[in-house]
């Protein structure tokens, strides 16, 4: 089989990922059994943002997506990724900065009278005040993420969700193997562990 996705920030050394393909069967009473798997491929990024794109090919070693010998046995295929490093964890300092900001304490209540937050000869907005006889609303500092350019310097990484998975036979993919080969671009790569059908859940 052959499976492309692209992937979206990641950024070497802060969040990197692994991905690898594997086959479940699903037996009639809804458990799932793990049966084949690739290595795995790291993903290591860039030292900056660009949106990269992988293309895996692997022989999965199933018979069909329907076990007609068993009648309700199905098999699935699934691409499968966590981080390798990262995600940043959040420090006060780099990656978080505080606002003191309005709130309300439940969805539903409201001002008492007139907009959020005009007041009376403060029409323009320019002082923010919060009289007592606006019930329910409060003010306080609100910590939130340090909002800096493209956000690189914290979050998570992407990788598509949808992604495009074919069958294909073996002239048309000939480096298919059942360790899996990869290609990508924007992006550096490398193999890392060999298959294994331990891990069964593998996800971020």
């Amino acid at each position: 089989m052959e499976c492309k996705f692209i992937t979206d920030f990641l950024l070497t050394g802060k969040r990197e990922a692994e991905v690898r393909l594997a086959a479940f069967r699903h037996d009639s009473m809804g458990q799932r059994f793990i049966v084949s798997a690739s290595r795995v491929l790291n993903l290591h990024g860039l030292s900056a943002r660009y949106v990269g794109v992988c293309l895996l090919r692997w022989v999965h070693g199933i018979p069909f997506g329907w076990d007609y010998e068993e009648n309700n046995t199905v098999y699935t295929i699934e691409l499968q990724h966590r981080y390798r490093v990262g995600p940043e964890e959040y420090d006060s300092d780099a990656h978080t900065q505080d606002v003191f900001a309005f709130y309300k304490d439940t969805k539903t209540s409201a001002p008492s009278t007139g907009g959020g937050l005009e007041m009376p000869n403060n029409n323009n907005y320019e002082t923010m005040v919060l009289p007592k006889s606006r019930p329910n609303i409060y003010g306080g500092w609100l910590t939130i993420p340090r909002i800096v350019g493209d956000q690189e310097q914290y979050g998570s990484y992407s990788i598509s969700a949808m992604q495009y998975c074919v069958g294909l036979p073996k002239d048309r993919i000939p480096e298919a193997s059942a360790a899996g080969w990869a290609w990508t671009r924007g992006m550096n790569s490398s193999w890392g562990r060999a298959a294994s059908l331990t891990e069964d859940y593998f996800s971020v």
